[in-house]
Order: structure tokens, then C-alpha cells, then sequence
């Protein structure tokens, strides 16, 4: 197994390192962790070791493409595990963060619907031997996504202290984005969905 391969592989078994560390009941343990106030904001040392753990993730995702696609080893399974393992990251962060009534689940189940279309969609392509490239809109999305986790993990900060939701807004953003970029996907290969015989 090559370097990028590897790189993915180890940000699927962050996953549930990430789960654990969240969601760990620290206090029936009678450990207490630390948690610092910013102005009238208050972030706990749990909510900044999953935002350690989630860059790392972040960081692997962009190392594994560079190194396959520089070095030449890009393989049927990169081309697999890379998007699950992301989108495994992002809705498991999500889901955690739904769990603890941060966020609306609304935004999670209509993203993770996309996830799904579009999923269905590449595996239709792969098996009528087509290729279905990466459209912007799907990169614009990932990239929103990432900021928002981090943003919620430091509760928003530093909009926050001036009152701003911009985590939220970016959330909402993110999830017209995701469904945007479905419905590309999807009339993309609208023809090979629909055909019937």
C-alpha cells in the first residue's frame, strides 16, 4: 500500500478517536478538563483537542492527493477511500455536533442526502465505464464544511464577540452549496439514471 493510500487510511481511524474524545464522559471519571473564557466565550480543552485531531484530518486529506497525483501513484482505491474517508469525517463531526444540540439537524440529513445521490450517481458512472470529474461546486462545499467544523469547535469564535453568526451562515451556505453541486452531479448523468430498457 502506497504513501497516499496510507495517509487515507489513517484519517478513517482518527474517526473514532475524534467519537471517543468528544464524547467521553470525562466527568464520571472525575477527570476535569480545562476550559478557557475569551471574552464572554467559553471553549473547553475537548472541543480543542478535536479541532488538533480534525487539522491533522484536514492535513492528510491534502497531502494524500498532492503526493498521488505529483509522485504518480493515484490507484483505484485512493480514488475510492479518499471522498468516503472526507465524507466520513464531516458527517460523523456533524452528527457529533447534532448529538449536543449545537446545530439543526436539517442542514446534516439534507447533506447527507446529497452524499448519497451523489454517490449513486458515481457508481452508475463507473459501471457504464464513465468518469465523473470533481466539479467545483463539490470543492467550494468541502472547503466550507471544514471551516465550519472548526468554527464550531471554538464556538464560533472570534465572530462570536461581535455577535455574528458566521458559523451558522456558513453552515446553511454549505448545505446550498452540497445541494447545488447534487443536482450538477445528477444532470450530469441524468441520461444514464433515466435511459430505460
Amino acid at each position: 500500500m502506497n504513501l497516499p493510500n496510507r495517509l487515507t487510511l489513517f484519517r478513517i481511524v482518527l474517526i473514532p478517536i475524534l467519537v471517543l474524545v468528544y464524547l467521553f464522559p470525562y466527568a464520571q471519571f472525575g477527570i476535569e478538563l480545562r476550559s478557557w473564557l475569551i471574552g464572554s466565550v467559553s471553549v473547553s480543552a475537548v472541543n480543542l483537542i478535536c479541532l488538533a485531531i480534525y487539522m491533522v484530518a484536514a492535513l492528510t486529506d491534502f497531502l494524500d492527493g498532492r503526493i498521488a497525483r505529483a509522485r504518480g501513484m493515484q490507484t483505484t482505491f485512493g480514488k475510492f477511500a479518499d471522498p468516503v474517508a472526507d465524507r466520513m469525517m464531516t458527517t460523523t463531526m456533524f452528527v457529533l455536533f447534532v448529538s449536543r444540540g449545537i446545530i439543526s439537524p436539517v442542514p446534516v440529513i439534507l447533506m447527507t442526502c446529497r452524499d448519497i445521490v451523489v454517490d449513486g450517481c458515481r457508481m452508475l458512472a463507473a459501471a457504464n465505464g464513465k468518469i465523473v470529474k470533481a466539479h467545483m461546486l463539490g470543492r467550494v462545499k468541502s472547503v466550507a464544511q471544514m471551516v465550519v467544523i472548526a468554527l464550531i469547535l471554538i464556538n464560533n469564535l472570534p465572530f462570536e464577540l461581535w455577535g455574528l453568526p458566521v458559523s451558522e451562515v456558513l453552515l446553511w451556505f454549505s448545505t446550498f452549496v452540497s445541494a447545488a453541486s447534487g443536482i450538477t452531479y445528477f444532470n450530469q448523468l441524468k441520461d444514464d439514471i433515466l435511459e430505460s430498457k
